[in-house]
């Protein structure tokens, strides 16, 4: 590995997955819902409500447990055969990663350790595959795997130990500002993500000769 510039505020990124590496196409979905009566999102807003959400990321339930509680959820607003559509046409949402996302976190971690840092299913690692990113971290923290979600700070901690730094000395990349400020209460430096150049200007500190 690369020797990394002295000014860098931090030895390792810790990064978010979804919304800021990888990004879902909900069209499908959405012309389903619309063909139901529902309004757009109203499938999300059930799937990840906490009491539907936390355990598939949490490893708790298995995908198909996790369709099965979306539908009941949506009980009473379409009917059952349509809530289960619904609920698969969530969970097969198409994807795909941002290439320039992508090309920073490579330049970066030719300077310091990146650990993706994921609320996230059992598919995350396969998921990772499909898109050509087995490689793109040192490590992945997947909540189901490791059965804690963001912003609970175990989390956080287990992330910075496997990039092996202290949290304070982490960068953390996350779309949600809950996310952000909990990582911001360790001590680590946040980055509350929108765009691309929002990373871009994370990371300048570490390629500014």
């Amino acid at each position: 590995m690369a020797e990394r510039p002295g000014r860098a505020p931090f030895d390792a990124v810790l990064c978010d997955v979804d919304n800021v590496i990888r990004s879902y196409d909900p069209s499908g979905l959405h012309a389903l819902e619309r063909a139901a009566g529902l309004a757009e999102g109203t499938t999300a807003k059930v799937a990840f409500a906490p009491e539907t959400g936390l355990p598939v990321l949490l490893g708790r339930v298995d995908l198909q447990e996790w369709v099965q509680a979306i539908a009941e959820g949506l009980a009473g607003l379409v009917p059952e055969a349509t809530a289960w559509d619904l609920g698969t046409a969530l969970l097969e949402s198409p994807f795909s990663a941002d290439e320039t996302v992508v090309s920073l976190l490579r330049r970066a971690r030719t300077r310091l350790p990146l650990v993706l840092v994921s609320n996230a299913t059992v598919r995350l690692e396969d998921d990772l595959t499909a898109l050509g990113l087995a490689d793109l971290a040192d490590e992945v923290v997947n909540s189901a795997r490791v059965g804690l979600a963001k912003p609970d700070p175990r989390i956080y901690r287990l992330a910075a130990g496997l990039a092996g730094v202290r949290p304070e000395r982490c960068l953390f990349v996350d779309d949600t500002e809950e996310n952000t400020e909990a990582a911001a209460a360790l001590g680590m430096h946040p980055v509350h993500f929108r765009t691309a150049a929002d990373l871009e200007r994370a990371l300048e500190p570490l390629f500014t000769p």
